[in-house]
């Protein structure tokens, strides 16, 4: 697939690895050039590119930014009319213990409010960027999850082709509404990470008995 990712940071340069590893076609835009040139020397297949027009071709896009700059990141590639968006962002407080958003509304329903004309998917929020950069495989042969929520069909199954062509294992998490309980998934996740010190080795998993 042509993905286009938005955001040069932690998520975003995990995202250009496995994307690249898989196979896929991956372009970046970033508002910091200088973090958009090195991401591209070190991985030698990503195209930097400016945001304008990015998303014309693209199947996807990963909005690998913080909640705060997604819609203006997403506005700045022009038309996204019908274009599958990844939103991966918890709307977390500024001490990244709690959330701005929750119970009535999540950060993905505000983005597609704001962008009504594209597909938007929740899907990788649980997984810190550790993790993603890592990839699937974790311990005793079990692989991580990728959690996915979308009102669109066409959407989940985009994201869904994505995420396993990786190698992670897809839990359909049902609509875009669900999204209200996979950001405080999300949030309870950094708690552990960084608020109880545990470590980011670590992702939340879905387990049913056969």
């Amino acid at each position: 697939m042509k993905v286009i990712i938005i955001g040069a940071g932690n998520m975003g340069a995990a995202f250009a690895k496995q994307l690249l590893r898989a196979g896929h076609q991956v372009r970046l835009t970033s508002r910091s050039a200088d973090k958009a040139a090195t991401l591209a020397a070190v991985l030698p297949g990503v195209e930097v590119v400016a945001a304008a027009g990015a998303a014309i071709d693209a199947d996807a896009v990963v909005v690998a930014t913080g909640f705060a700059d997604s819609v203006s990141a997403i506005q700045s590639l022009g038309d996204v009319t019908g274009k599958v968006l990844i939103d991966v962002s918890n709307p977390l407080t500024a001490d990244y213990m709690g959330l701005t958003l929750g119970h009535t509304t999540s950060a993905a329903e505000e983005i597609a409010r704001a962008v009504p004309e594209a597909i938007v998917v929740k899907a990788f929020n649980t997984l810190f960027a550790q993790v993603l950069d890592k990839g699937p495989a974790f311990s005793n042969g079990k692989k991580v999850n990728v959690f996915v929520a979308s009102d669109s069909d066409r959407g989940k199954q985009t994201v869904t082709s994505l995420a396993q062509s990786v190698g992670f294992e897809v839990v359909d998490a049902g609509d875009l509404k669900n999204s209200r309980y996979l950001e405080p998934l999300g949030g309870l996740n950094v708690y552990f990470g960084y608020g109880a010190g545990l470590g980011t080795a670590s992702a939340p998993a879905w387990m049913h008995e056969a």
